[in-house]
């Protein structure tokens, strides 16, 4: 499977935010961005005139590293979201938002949507009593994603769950720290996500 495995802090020093790639280190002092925000390269501290296009592309760019998806992947979640009735860059960010190792992020069972990935891979958590072990896949309204009964007794694990009984999570998600799971009471809107995006440079983009 194709990944990124370069540095986290890299990316947000590219895009000029932070992206909260790497959990609890980002909101801390020894996050790298906190020193040095610049975009990596030579040359990354000049001054630059931004094109309209450089603009859209660095939006994709953010959105998709955010999320943690390879170029092809991404461009799989645009055609779904263009086929269904709506706008189509919400639809796109609510898609992102659905996909299984988002959802163990924000239900608090990971530090970051890279541990989640690395979590639902190892085969830790079920969907409706199911095992899953693909993070592309896109949860419905209804669903139960929970940590499987064999693996409750990790210490990471464990310690992920008493820091999930902390963590606010989002109005679509019902988290029950205690029994290490949450329901998916309904979709994500575009008004729940609460990072800023700017989603239509990237339809004018694809659109090109």
């Amino acid at each position: 499977m194709a990944r990124y495995t370069g540095p986290s802090c890299k990316e947000c020093r590219r895009e000029g935010c932070k992206l909260y790639l790497k959990g609890d280190r980002c909101t801390s002092d020894k996050c790298s961005f906190n020193h040095r925000s610049t975009a990596p390269g030579q040359h990354g501290a000049a001054r630059k005139k931004v094109s309209e296009y450089g603009l859209q592309m660095r939006e994709k760019q953010k959105t998709r590293r955010y999320y943690g998806v390879l170029e092809k992947q991404f461009r799989l979640y645009y055609t779904m979201a263009e086929k269904q009735e709506g706008m189509t860059g919400a639809n796109l960010l609510i898609l992102l938002e659905r996909r299984l190792d988002n959802v163990v992020y924000r239900m608090g069972m990971a530090a970051s949507r890279k541990e989640a990935r690395q979590l639902v891979l190892h085969g830790h958590f079920t969907i409706n009593g199911k095992k899953a072990t693909i993070p592309s896949i896109l949860v419905k309204a209804g669903d139960v994603v929970a940590v499987k009964e064999n693996r409750r007794d990790g210490a990471k694990i464990k310690a992920n769950a008493e820091a999930m009984a902390t963590k606010n999570t989002p109005k679509w998600i019902d988290a029950d720290a205690a029994n290490m799971s949450a329901k998916i009471v309904a979709l994500p809107e575009r008004d729940d996500i609460d990072f800023e995006f700017n989603e239509q440079l990237i339809v004018e983009l694809y659109s090109k």
